[in-house]
C-alpha cells in the first residue's frame, strides 16, 4: 500500500484539514512532521466542527496519531488542545497519540521573543507577520543546539543545566532588547508543571513508524502551512521557520524517504495568504472581497483576514516540481460560482521580460506582474457535487485547464467543507 504525504501547494490555508480527515479514514497512522501550533486545520465531521492547531487530524478518527520530531511542541498548548477535544467527545490516550521523544519544545520565552521582534519590526515597517506563538525562536534554539526537548522532561537531574544554557542565550538577548531577564526557577516551574501530562505520550516515533511500515499499514503524513512558506523554497523572508515541502516528511518523522509513495498537493481554486510578503495575483478590490466573503477566509488559529486573489498557476506549477506532487486535491471550487469571468495567472512580467517561474530574490518577487488568461465563469452551483456529471461544463473546463497549466492531474475535487462532498478521481493510497 502507498504511504501518502499531504502538502499545501500555495501559502497554506488550502483546506488540508478536510482532505486529511477524508484520507485518514483510509489510513492506519497519521503523522504531523513540521510546524507548531501556528497551523490551523478545521474538520467538519457529522456536523461537528473541530479546530486543530497542534494535534494530527487523525485523532478525531481515533487513528494512531503521531507528532514527529520535525514539529516544535508547546506543551501547555498541547494540554489545552487535548482538554478541548476531550470536551467534544474525542478520545485521546497514549494508545492513539505518540510524541517523538526528540521533539523540541516551545517555551514562554520563545513566545515573548516572537512578540518583541514583531513589535519592533512593526515600528520599522519590516514585520514578517508571524502568529507570535514562538515557532521561529524555538526552531532557532533547536538548530543552535540549546533547545529543550520532550525527553528532557523525564530527566530532572540534567534539566537544570540545560535550562541554564538556554537562558545564557536568551537573557543576553532580552537585555539587549531592553527587556527583563527570565529567572531559572520560572522556566523550571513551567516545565515540571506540565511534564506528567506530556511524558505518557512520549515514544520512539521512528521505531513506531518503522514497525507500521513493515506491517504494511497505510501512513498519512500531514503537513502544515504551504510550499510558498517553506524556509528555503518560499517567499523568503516572509515564510515560516521550517521546511514545509514533502521531503521534510521523512526527516521530520524518522522514516526513510523511500517509504513516501504519493505526494498529494492541496490546492485552492483561487489563491490566499495570511501575513506580509509578495502576492502577485492579490485583488485588493471587490473581487478580493468577494472571494474572502464567500470563502470565509479567516485564519483558523489567529482569526486574521486572509488576502485573496486569482489562481496563480506559476506558483502551483513550481510547487508541483519542488514537492514531487503526483496529484492535487482542488478545494473551494464552489467559491467561484456565479462569477461572469475568472482569471488565471499563467506567467509573470519581470523588468520587461516574460518568465514562467517565481524568482527567489525578495526584490524580484516584489516586482513581478501577473500575466492573465480570462476564462468564462458559470452561474450554476458546484457546491456539494459528488461526480463530474454534477458540475457545470465551464467548471469542468476550468479544472481541466488548471491541470494543463500546473502539470499535475486532479486526484480529488472538494466541493464543500463536508467530507463526503468530494469527487475521487485517483485514490492516493492505491496509486
Amino acid at each position: 500500500m502507498a504511504n501518502v504525504v499531504v502538502v499545501g501547494s500555495q501559502w497554506g490555508d488550502e483546506g488540508k484539514g478536510k482532505i486529511v480527515d477524508w484520507l485518514s479514514e483510509r489510513a492506519d497512522v497519521v503523522v504531523r512532521f513540521q510546524g507548531g501550533h501556528n497551523a490551523g486545520h478545521t474538520l467538519v465531521v457529522d456536523g461537528n466542527i473541530y479546530k486543530l492547531s497542534l494535534l494530527p487530524s487523525g485523532v478525531v478518527r481515533n487513528k494512531l496519531s503521531i507528532i514527529g520530531n520535525g514539529v516544535v511542541f508547546d506543551p501547555h498548548a498541547f494540554v489545552a488542545e487535548v482538554a478541548k477535544l476531550r470536551g467534544q467527545g474525542v478520545e485521546i490516550t497514549p494508545d492513539n497519540l505518540k510524541i517523538a521523544e526528540n521533539t523540541a519544545l516551545i517555551l514562554s520565552l520563545h513566545r515573548e521573543l516572537d512578540g518583541f521582534r514583531e513589535d519592533a519590526a512593526s515600528n520599522s515597517g519590516t514585520k514578517i507577520g508571524t502568529t507570535r506563538r514562538g515557532i521561529g525562536p524555538a526552531y532557532e534554539d533547536k538548530v543552535g543546539r540549546r533547545g529543550i526537548r520532550v525527553m528532557d522532561l523525564a530527566d530532572l537531574d540534567t534539566l537544570p543545566a540545560k535550562v541554564d544554557r538556554l537562558l545564557t542565550h536568551h537573557n543576553a538577548l532580552r537585555k539587549g532588547l531592553g527587556h527583563e531577564e527570565v529567572a531559572h526557577e520560572a522556566i523550571m516551574q513551567e516545565l515540571t508543571s506540565v511534564a506528567s501530562e506530556v511524558l505518557p505520550y512520549m515514544d520512539r516515533v521512528w521505531k513506531v513508524l518503522d514497525d507500521s511500515r513493515k506491517a504494511g499499514e497505510r501512513i498519512l503524513f500531514e503537513g502544515a502551512q504551504g510550499t510558498l512558506l517553506d524556509i528555503d523554497h518560499g517567499t523568503y523572508p516572509f515564510v515560516t521557520s521550517s521546511n514545509t515541502v514533502a521531503g521534510q516528511a521523512a526527516a521530520g518523522s524518522g522514516i526513510g524517504p523511500g517509504a513516501l509513495s504519493y505526494v498529494l498537493g492541496i490546492t485552492k481554486a483561487y489563491t490566499t495568504r495570511v501575513g506580509e510578503g509578495p502576492f502577485p495575483t492579490e485583488q485588493v478590490n471587490e473581487i478580493g472581497e468577494f472571494l474572502g466573503t464567500r470563502g470565509h477566509e479567516f485564519g483558523v488559529v489567529t482569526g486574521r483576514k486572509r488576502r485573496c486573489g486569482w489562481f496563480d498557476a506559476v506558483l502551483v506549477r513550481q510547487a508541483v516540481a519542488v514537492n514531487g506532487i503526483k496529484g492535487i486535491a482542488l478545494t473551494k471550487l464552489d467559491v467561484l460560482d456565479g462569477l461572469d469571468e475568472i482569471k488565471v495567472c499563467t506567467g509573470y512580467m519581470l523588468d520587461g521580460e516574460k518568465i514562467d517561474y517565481l524568482p527567489a530574490s525578495q526584490g524580484a518577487q516584489a516586482r513581478v506582474q501577473p500575466v492573465y488568461e480570462t476564462l468564462e465563469g458559470w452561474k450554476e452551483t458546484t457546491a456539494g457535487a459528488r461526480s463530474w456529471n454534477d458540475l457545470p461544463a465551464q467548471a469542468v473546463k476550468y479544472v481541466r485547464h488548471i491541470e494543463e497549466l500546473i502539470g499535475a492531474p486532479v486526484a480529488l475535487l472538494s466541493t464543500s467543507p463536508e467530507r463526503d462532498d468530494t469527487i475521487l478521481v485517483t485514490d492516493p493510497f492505491q496509486d
